[in-house]
Order: structure tokens, then C-alpha cells, then sequence
């Protein structure tokens, strides 16, 4: 059997049906689900899917029964990473002034952006067959954008006149110009973006 075969177990989910996890069995689907962000992280989606269930401390069989493909693990990653990097706006904006937490919040959005780029090859045969749901990733990317601008507007720190989504365009076109570049270039660019978005005269 293939590391991505699924073995004759029973699934969690039989007939499609959802039902409550035992705490037991979502501590070991939340493992699953953090070794495989490590792991796409710091390589590629080909990671072996064994290798996966052992840096989580289980057994080939339950990662199969929580994710009956690498597809499912996958979107599974992929709904985490994405669930994080939009609720982190606001906790950040508990913490920090406005202009402080959307500059922190990029930082948050470029990991967002490396852990996607390691899945794109599996996110997108999945999209494009329809076996996987499509997320609305830019519009909450763009919402929380849109939660700092309106506070950091409202205390005099930010501009109110940009639109949220172009600030979502601005940062995709840095991440994508900086791919093979040193860290260094990604945080000036990302300076100067925050730089764009303060008031005229401010200092």
C-alpha cells in the first residue's frame, strides 16, 4: 500500500455524516493538522503522509481516518492557516495601535502566504475539479485589512481614503516579486507599504 492509499479503516465521518469529535480524537486531528504545517511549511506538499503521522505521534491508520486523502489534510492545513491569519487581526489590534498591528499582521500574512505556496500544487487540482470548495480567501484577507485601516483611520494613524483590497493587491504583488529574494527585501517592501498608508504629514 502507498503512503496515500487509504487503509480498510472505518471513517469518522461514515455516510458523509458529521458528528462530534471525542476530545481524544480532535487532540489527535489538531496534532495532524499542526505537523502538517510544519512540515508543508518547510517543504512541499509531496511530504510523505507517514512521516506526517509520526511527527504528530500517531499512527498512519488514524491520520487516515481523519483526512481519507492528502487532499483533505490539505484543505484541512490550508482552512487553519487561513482561520489564523484573519482572526489575528483582531487580536493584534487588542495589543497594539492600529498601525503597529497592521505592520505585525503582514508578518502574519507572509507566513499565511509560504505555507500556501508549499500546498498550491494539491490546492489547486482540487479546486479546479471541484473536489475541494473554493475558499473566499481574499475577501477575509481583505475584511481584516479592512478592520485595522478603519481603526487606525478613526484614531488619526492611517489613511481612510484606500480602499481595503488594493492594500490586498499591494501585498500580493510583493509577495509574489519576492519569492527568491532575502527576507531583508520583503521587509523594506513591507515598510514602505505601511509607509503609503499613513496620513500625508504624519511622521
Amino acid at each position: 500500500m502507498s503512503p496515500d492509499q487509504q487503509p480498510s479503516a472505518a471513517p469518522d465521518r461514515p455516510g458523509g455524516a458529521e458528528r462530534p469529535l471525542r476530545a481524544h480524537a480532535r487532540r489527535n486531528r489538531e496534532k495532524l493538522v499542526a505537523a502538517a504545517r510544519a512540515a508543508f511549511t518547510a517543504a512541499d506538499d509531496t511530504v510523505p503522509l507517514d512521516g506526517i503521522a509520526r511527527a504528530a505521534g500517531v499512527g498512519i491508520g488514524t491520520l487516515y481516518r481523519h483526512f481519507p486523502t492528502r487532499e483533505a489534510l490539505v484543505e484541512a492545513v490550508y482552512a487553519a492557516e487561513l482561520d489564523d491569519v484573519t482572526a489575528s487581526a483582531a487580536a493584534l489590534l487588542d495589543t497594539l495601535p492600529p498601525e503597529r498591528a497592521l505592520r505585525a499582521w503582514m508578518e502574519r500574512y507572509a507566513a499565511f502566504v509560504a505555507a500556501k505556496r508549499s500546498m498550491l500544487n494539491t490546492l489547486h487540482s482540487g479546486w479546479a475539479s471541484g473536489r475541494l470548495a473554493t475558499p473566499a480567501t481574499r475577501e477575509r484577507i481583505t475584511a481584516a485589512i479592512g478592520t485595522m485601516l478603519a481603526q487606525g483611520a478613526q484614531e488619526g494613524s492611517l489613511r481612510g481614503d484606500v480602499a481595503p483590497d488594493d492594500v490586498t493587491a499591494m501585498l500580493i504583488g510583493v509577495f509574489l516579486s519576492t519569492v527568491d529574494d532575502e527576507p531583508e527585501r520583503t521587509e523594506r517592501l513591507l515598510d514602505l507599504v505601511v509607509d503609503a498608508l499613513r496620513p500625508p504629514g504624519s511622521s
